[in-house]
């Protein structure tokens, strides 16, 4: 009992569906969202196996306290949202779509945390009802957000622009500043933002950065960057993940009340 009663709180991070050498298929994630979710969250992480043959929301809610919502290079189905396949989509995860966008609406409802990364930010704004842009870098007006081809991963995942947070809402409190610098690797954004989709991060191109979910009961905060990277230096990651993991401690405790009121 006393090893049930003392453990850390347990992250449920999303994996990612690929095959090694075009035979071996497994689910997977960088090592750096482990790190940030043991070494600055200060919690137990999991990866998860995003097939609904393998593994079901409630099976997930009951086994972990928060969630890690990771980026990933597929891209969440646009049938998700009301739009038809295109070329410009690039590729998809389906089963992943399958667990993840009812497990954010389960999630909402019951209050327990997430924290959303790149793809995962777009899975929280369509599970919640909105919509995305295939490819932003073609809008008039909006930069090149993707990775860069070529370079080291400092090179890779090194800052790039300013994100604006809106003025008293929950990501300046938290990060104690009304602008920061982020790094950027991503394809797709935000076109419509879901009805209880708060947004309150914008790069200098308007672009969608950092939202929440109206009216939550617990931790939805959500980034179109990649917070993991170097998270126990970056001052930006940092603040980020040591929330999430207040917020992952709290939901464990309250779960030991709830088990031992039973």
């Amino acid at each position: 009992m006393s090893c049930l009663t003392s453990r850390r709180p347990v992250v449920g991070i999303i994996g990612n569906s690929h095959a090694m050498n075009d035979r071996y298929f497994v689910h997977a994630s960088g090592t750096m969202n482990s790190e940030a979710v043991a070494d600055v969250a200060g919690c137990l992480p999991l990866i998860i196996p995003t097939d609904p043959r393998y593994v079901s929301v409630e099976d997930l809610l009951g086994l972990c306290d928060g969630f890690l919502l990771t980026g990933g290079r597929p891209n969440v189905h646009p049938s998700e949202y009301g739009a038809e396949e295109t070329p410009a989509h690039g590729a998809f995860d389906r089963g992943r779509d399958a667990v993840v966008l009812p497990l954010i609406r389960a999630c909402v409802d019951r209050g327990q945390p997430f924290l959303g990364i790149c793809r995962g930010f777009q899975e929280v704004n369509v599970a919640m009802g909105g919509s995305l842009h295939p490819e932003i870098r073609e809008l008039p007006g909006r930069m090149n957000h993707r990775m860069p081809p070529e370079g080291t991963l400092e090179e890779q995942f090194a800052l790039r622009h300013a994100v604006r947070f809106t003025e008293g809402g929950v990501f300046h409190r938290l990060m104690g500043a009304a602008e920061v610098m982020t790094n950027t690797l991503h394809g797709q954004g935000i076109d419509r933002p879901g009805p209880r989709i708060v947004v309150e991060g914008i790069a200098p191109d308007g672009t969608p950065e950092a939202i929440h979910v109206r009216d939550a009961p617990g931790f939805t905060l959500s980034v179109q960057w990649h917070p993991e990277w170097r998270a126990g230096e970056d001052p930006v990651s940092r603040p980020l993940f040591e929330a999430f993991g207040r917020a992952c401690t709290d939901w464990a405790e309250g779960r030991k009340k709830r088990l031992a009121a039973e």
